[in-house]
């Protein structure tokens, strides 16, 4: 039985799992990872994602980091611009972009 949340605020409320569920898209697992503040354990499935949404992770984690250089190219290959708001705000949409 799959336990994907429908929503960001259920996305949330498994922040307090200790590993995200197994039956998870690798996307939002990746997220989970971040949410939770491991930033190698998310980036590491990141960039496994061959996909425009893996790419678009993979930016986000790098314009976390600080590697600006780094995040424009993966936001290029996602196809999306580099993003003037919040981190908090880019997780979001990237997990609404996932459920």
């Amino acid at each position: 039985m799959k336990i994907t949340p429908k929503t960001y605020q259920a996305f949330q409320e498994t922040l307090s799992l200790n590993q995200p569920p197994q039956d998870w898209p690798e996307a939002l697992s990746a997220l989970w990872h971040d949410a939770k503040g491991d930033w190698e354990a998310s980036h590491d499935i990141a960039q496994d994602i061959h996909t425009d949404m893996g790419s678009w992770i993979h930016a986000y984690l790098h314009r976390k980091e600080g590697d600006k250089w780094n995040a424009g190219y993966w936001y290029r290959q996602a196809g999306k611009p580099f993003p003037d708001y919040s981190f908090g705000e880019e997780l979001k949409a990237l997990v609404e972009a996932n459920l």
